[in-house]
């Protein structure tokens, strides 16, 4: 990996001079070889420069990461993959489901069976973002609940919160179509209600401590808030910088009272390299076991049955134009993509995910790689989503084996 550091330089240097990055961090390694670069500014009008340990808004990058508290708890068989989740949530017990996924709310059928800690786990509970039904009446109400605004984490109940999910029908049946996002905030409240204590408190003590992230949570401290960038979403139609989210006195700034799993995480590119290379090793760092290597496996190779999994990548493909070339990986593990399908330089086997907010981390088990690009800049146009995909031809053109 010798042209790592001068290509990602060039990469990096090339998206901020032309303005369409303000700044970004870049970490790639394999084995002990480890390249950090950072390029541009904290602002996109200019100010300090970008930093190493600058914090950012992980997004959907928060879903491999959390998913690790569900994997502690079925290490120590506190939950089980096929339990009913409704004995710790009986917000979500006795279901009902559309008689159609694009029909009237009220035109409903009983679920065939009870939701399970496996259907959470695997996106597919029955409830979600699902792109060919946004139009329906159950996409409205999914949009309703699931709380996209910048200031969700601080302000929504999450109780109140599931109460709200466990009055809305699902679109499928339990265990029969992958769907996206509202899995994780269950899995929140799974977490939470089988631990006693928030979702954040448990991965500080069973996860963030053990693997040294000590920049990785759900809000920022007032003496690190100085590197929080703004979080900027370009407007489509002029590529101007508008504000999403500011550091000081925003929705990062206090603690939350809804420790979402699903997007809620701060971190900085060091600490998501301590975790993703944990997964590499199977579950441990620096001697030290954090999940079992069995949990491990569970989570990074897919677990979606045949038919679910054509379906996930058959959305994907049909909705490429809306994902500016994102999400073409073909399998689902638990809280992460697993690439069954190559449409690009990375290999079979990849594993990780990328965020709205312009974020993407993968560790690749057959080269031992792990990269991470960190940026301020939403996915509202092409240009964040064109930077990941350069990046990771950039990091595989320089593996030469």
């Amino acid at each position: 990996m010798s042209e790592i550091g001068s290509g990602l330089r060039d990469l990096l240097g090339r998206y901020v001079d032309s303005g369409r990055i303000p700044g970004a961090v870049a970490l790639v390694s394999r084995g002990e070889e480890v390249h950090v670069e950072t390029a541009g500014t904290m602002r996109h009008d200019g100010g300090p420069a970008m930093r190493r340990d600058a914090i950012f808004r992980m997004a959907s990058t928060t879903k491999p990461v959390t998913m690790a508290a569900a994997m502690v708890l079925l290490d120590e068989c506190r939950i089980r993959l096929d339990d009913p989740v409704q004995e710790w949530l009986p917000e979500l017990a006795d279901r009902q489901v559309l008689a159609r996924p694009d029909g009237p709310l009220d035109e409903t059928v009983p679920a065939n069976r009870p939701i399970t800690v496996r259907d959470v786990l695997t996106s597919t509970f029955g409830l979600g973002i699902d792109l060919p039904l946004m139009a329906a009446p159950i996409g409205a109400k999914i949009m309703e609940v699931a709380y996209y605004s910048t200031d969700a984490g601080s302000d929504v109940d999450p109780d109140a919160w599931l109460r709200l999910l466990g009055m809305i029908p699902l679109s499928h049946q339990p265990g029969q179509r992958w769907q996206y996002e509202l899995s994780h905030d269950v899995l929140s409240m799974l977490v939470a209600r089988v631990s006693g204590r928030p979702l954040g408190d448990f991965l500080a003590e069973r996860v963030f401590g053990p693997l040294g992230m000590d920049d990785t949570g759900f809000w920022v401290a007032e003496d690190s808030i100085d590197r929080l960038p703004p979080s900027y979403v370009p407007d489509p139609a002029t590529g101007a910088f508008h504000v999403w989210d500011e550091a000081a006195g925003g929705s990062f700034s206090k603690p939350p009272r809804f420790h979402r799993g699903g997007g809620g995480l701060v971190s900085t590119a060091d600490d998501y390299h301590a975790y993703f290379r944990m997964l590499l090793a199977g579950g441990v760092h620096q001697g030290r076991r954090i999940l079992s290597r069995r949990a491990v496996e569970l989570m990074t190779t897919n677990r979606l049955r045949p038919d679910v999994q054509a379906a996930r990548h058959r959305m994907a493909l049909d909705h490429v134009h809306l994902s500016h070339g994102q999400g073409q990986h073909g399998g689902w593990g638990l809280g992460m993509a697993v690439r069954t399908e190559r449409h690009d330089y990375a290999p079979l086997g990849q594993f990780g995910w990328d965020g709205g907010t312009g974020t993407s981390v993968y560790a690749d088990p057959h080269h031992g790689v792990v990269g991470i690009l960190l940026t301020q800049v939403g996915l509202s146009v092409p240009d964040p989503a064109r930077l990941i995909h350069d990046f990771w031809t950039t990091v595989y053109r320089s593996v030469d084996a």
